[in-house]
Protein backbone atom coordinates (compact mmCIF):
# COMPACT_ATOMS: atom_id res chain seq x y z
CA UNK A 1 0.00 0.00 0.00
CA UNK A 2 1.54 3.35 -1.00
CA UNK A 3 2.05 6.00 1.68
CA UNK A 4 -0.60 8.72 1.89
CA UNK A 5 -0.01 11.72 -0.36
CA UNK A 6 1.26 15.03 1.04
CA UNK A 7 -1.73 16.55 2.87
CA UNK A 8 -3.67 19.33 1.18
CA UNK A 9 -4.35 21.73 4.12
CA UNK A 10 -7.52 23.27 2.65
CA UNK A 11 -9.01 19.88 1.82
CA UNK A 12 -8.02 18.53 5.24
CA UNK A 13 -9.80 21.47 6.87
CA UNK A 14 -12.98 20.64 4.92
CA UNK A 15 -12.65 17.01 6.00
CA UNK A 16 -12.11 18.08 9.62
CA UNK A 17 -15.35 20.09 9.56
CA UNK A 18 -17.31 17.10 8.22
CA UNK A 19 -15.68 14.55 10.52
CA UNK A 20 -16.19 16.73 13.60
CA UNK A 21 -19.93 16.98 12.90
CA UNK A 22 -20.12 13.23 12.38
CA UNK A 23 -18.49 12.79 15.80
CA UNK A 24 -21.04 15.07 17.50
CA UNK A 25 -19.14 18.34 17.75
CA UNK A 26 -21.17 21.49 17.13
CA UNK A 27 -18.25 23.50 15.71
CA UNK A 28 -14.59 23.19 14.79
CA UNK A 29 -12.02 25.88 14.12
CA UNK A 30 -8.26 26.05 13.66
CA UNK A 31 -5.79 28.61 14.93
CA UNK A 32 -2.09 29.21 15.20
CA UNK A 33 -0.44 29.13 18.61
CA UNK A 34 0.54 32.75 19.23
CA UNK A 35 -1.02 33.71 22.58
CA UNK A 36 1.28 36.63 23.42
CA UNK A 37 -1.49 39.05 24.42
CA UNK A 38 -3.31 36.39 26.40
CA UNK A 39 -0.08 35.49 28.19
CA UNK A 40 0.30 39.13 29.32
CA UNK A 41 -3.32 39.21 30.50
CA UNK A 42 -2.84 35.94 32.41
CA UNK A 43 0.33 37.26 34.08
CA UNK A 44 -1.51 40.41 35.24
CA UNK A 45 -4.47 38.34 36.45
CA UNK A 46 -2.22 36.02 38.44
CA UNK A 47 -0.19 38.92 39.83
CA UNK A 48 -3.39 40.54 41.08
CA UNK A 49 -4.28 37.30 42.89
CA UNK A 50 -7.54 36.85 41.00
CA UNK A 51 -6.98 33.09 40.87
CA UNK A 52 -7.71 32.87 44.61
CA UNK A 53 -7.25 29.31 45.86
CA UNK A 54 -6.86 27.92 42.34
CA UNK A 55 -3.09 27.53 42.75
CA UNK A 56 -2.94 25.27 39.68
CA UNK A 57 -3.44 28.38 37.53
CA UNK A 58 0.04 29.62 38.50
CA UNK A 59 1.77 26.27 37.91
CA UNK A 60 3.46 25.21 34.69
CA UNK A 61 4.99 28.61 33.92
CA UNK A 62 4.52 29.66 30.31
CA UNK A 63 3.33 26.24 29.11
CA UNK A 64 -0.27 27.42 29.51
CA UNK A 65 0.22 30.21 26.96
CA UNK A 66 2.91 28.61 24.80
CA UNK A 67 1.56 25.42 23.24
CA UNK A 68 4.91 24.44 21.70
CA UNK A 69 6.43 24.29 25.19
CA UNK A 70 3.71 21.91 26.32
CA UNK A 71 3.99 19.79 23.16
CA UNK A 72 7.18 20.47 21.17
CA UNK A 73 6.55 20.74 17.44
CA UNK A 74 3.04 22.17 17.80
CA UNK A 75 2.20 24.70 15.08
CA UNK A 76 -1.62 24.64 15.01
CA UNK A 77 -4.51 24.01 17.37
CA UNK A 78 -7.76 22.37 16.35
CA UNK A 79 -10.47 23.63 18.69
CA UNK A 80 -13.91 22.05 19.01
CA UNK A 81 -17.17 22.90 20.73
CA UNK A 82 -19.68 20.36 22.03
CA UNK A 83 -23.01 21.78 23.14
CA UNK A 84 -24.59 20.45 26.32
CA UNK A 85 -27.85 22.43 26.43
CA UNK A 86 -30.17 20.45 24.16
CA UNK A 87 -32.93 22.33 22.37
CA UNK A 88 -35.53 20.06 23.98
CA UNK A 89 -34.25 20.57 27.56
CA UNK A 90 -36.89 20.90 30.27
CA UNK A 91 -37.87 24.43 31.28
CA UNK A 92 -35.43 25.24 34.10
CA UNK A 93 -37.50 28.19 35.34
CA UNK A 94 -40.53 25.98 36.05
CA UNK A 95 -38.44 23.40 37.87
CA UNK A 96 -36.55 25.98 39.94
CA UNK A 97 -39.81 27.67 40.98
CA UNK A 98 -40.94 24.43 42.66
CA UNK A 99 -39.32 24.38 46.16
CA UNK A 100 -39.86 20.62 46.35
CA UNK A 101 -37.69 19.90 43.30
CA UNK A 102 -34.05 20.30 42.40
CA UNK A 103 -32.42 21.13 39.13
CA UNK A 104 -29.05 19.68 38.21
CA UNK A 105 -26.89 21.71 35.86
CA UNK A 106 -27.14 20.30 32.34
CA UNK A 107 -23.39 19.81 32.04
CA UNK A 108 -23.44 17.44 35.03
CA UNK A 109 -26.01 15.09 33.48
CA UNK A 110 -24.94 12.03 31.56
CA UNK A 111 -21.44 10.67 31.10
CA UNK A 112 -18.36 12.60 32.17
CA UNK A 113 -17.65 15.02 29.34
CA UNK A 114 -13.88 14.70 29.81
CA UNK A 115 -13.99 11.03 28.82
CA UNK A 116 -16.64 11.48 26.14
CA UNK A 117 -14.83 14.32 24.39
CA UNK A 118 -11.38 12.75 24.74
CA UNK A 119 -12.60 9.59 22.97
CA UNK A 120 -14.20 11.60 20.17
CA UNK A 121 -11.12 13.78 19.74
CA UNK A 122 -8.97 10.64 19.58
CA UNK A 123 -11.28 9.30 16.85
CA UNK A 124 -10.86 12.57 14.98
CA UNK A 125 -7.07 12.10 15.21
CA UNK A 126 -7.44 8.56 13.86
CA UNK A 127 -9.36 9.89 10.86
CA UNK A 128 -6.67 12.49 10.22
CA UNK A 129 -3.98 9.80 10.43
CA UNK A 130 -5.90 7.54 8.05
CA UNK A 131 -6.06 10.42 5.56
CA UNK A 132 -2.51 11.80 5.77
CA UNK A 133 -0.39 9.33 7.73
CA UNK A 134 1.24 9.70 11.13
CA UNK A 135 1.45 13.18 12.62
CA UNK A 136 2.34 14.66 16.00
CA UNK A 137 -0.62 15.52 18.20
CA UNK A 138 -2.05 15.63 21.70
CA UNK A 139 -5.69 15.83 22.78
CA UNK A 140 -6.91 18.08 25.61
CA UNK A 141 -10.26 18.20 27.39
CA UNK A 142 -9.68 20.47 30.37
CA UNK A 143 -6.84 18.11 31.22
CA UNK A 144 -3.65 20.20 31.01
CA UNK A 145 -2.49 23.83 31.20
CA UNK A 146 -4.17 25.10 28.04
CA UNK A 147 -5.71 28.54 27.41
CA UNK A 148 -8.72 26.89 25.80
CA UNK A 149 -10.97 29.95 25.68
CA UNK A 150 -8.32 32.09 23.97
CA UNK A 151 -7.58 29.32 21.47
CA UNK A 152 -11.31 28.79 20.80
CA UNK A 153 -11.79 32.53 20.30
CA UNK A 154 -8.86 32.65 17.88
CA UNK A 155 -10.30 29.62 16.07
CA UNK A 156 -13.61 31.45 15.57
CA UNK A 157 -15.74 29.46 18.01
CA UNK A 158 -16.95 32.50 19.98
CA UNK A 159 -15.85 35.56 21.92
CA UNK A 160 -14.87 35.89 25.56
CA UNK A 161 -17.54 37.79 27.47
CA UNK A 162 -17.26 39.99 30.53
CA UNK A 163 -18.09 36.92 32.64
CA UNK A 164 -14.91 35.33 31.19
CA UNK A 165 -16.80 32.52 29.42
CA UNK A 166 -16.68 31.89 25.70
CA UNK A 167 -19.96 32.84 24.02
CA UNK A 168 -21.44 31.71 20.72
CA UNK A 169 -24.35 33.65 19.19
CA UNK A 170 -26.56 30.55 18.99
CA UNK A 171 -25.34 28.28 21.80
CA UNK A 172 -24.64 30.94 24.43
CA UNK A 173 -22.02 29.51 26.76
CA UNK A 174 -23.62 26.10 27.21
CA UNK A 175 -20.85 24.01 25.70
CA UNK A 176 -17.60 22.20 26.38
CA UNK A 177 -14.31 22.93 24.64
CA UNK A 178 -11.64 20.52 23.50
CA UNK A 179 -8.34 20.96 21.69
CA UNK A 180 -5.89 19.01 19.60
CA UNK A 181 -2.37 20.40 19.36
CA UNK A 182 -0.90 19.30 16.03
CA UNK A 183 2.39 19.59 14.18
CA UNK A 184 0.48 20.32 10.96
CA UNK A 185 0.43 23.79 9.39
CA UNK A 186 -3.31 24.19 8.87
CA UNK A 187 -5.11 27.27 7.58
CA UNK A 188 -6.48 29.33 10.47
CA UNK A 189 -10.17 30.08 10.85
CA UNK A 190 -11.34 33.67 11.16
CA UNK A 191 -11.21 34.71 14.84
CA UNK A 192 -14.51 35.63 16.47
CA UNK A 193 -15.20 39.29 17.06
CA UNK A 194 -16.32 40.56 20.45
CA UNK A 195 -19.95 41.62 20.90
Amino acid sequence: MPPPAEPNPARLLDDLQRWSQELGFAALGVTGIDLTQDEAHLAEWLSAGFHGEMSYMARHGAKRSRPAELLPGTVSCISVRMDYWPRDAADATRTLADAGRAYVSRYALGRDYHTLMRRRLQRLCQRIEAAIGPFGHRVFTDSAPVLEKALARNAGLGWIGKHTNLIDRRAGSYFFLGEIYVDLALPSSTPASAH
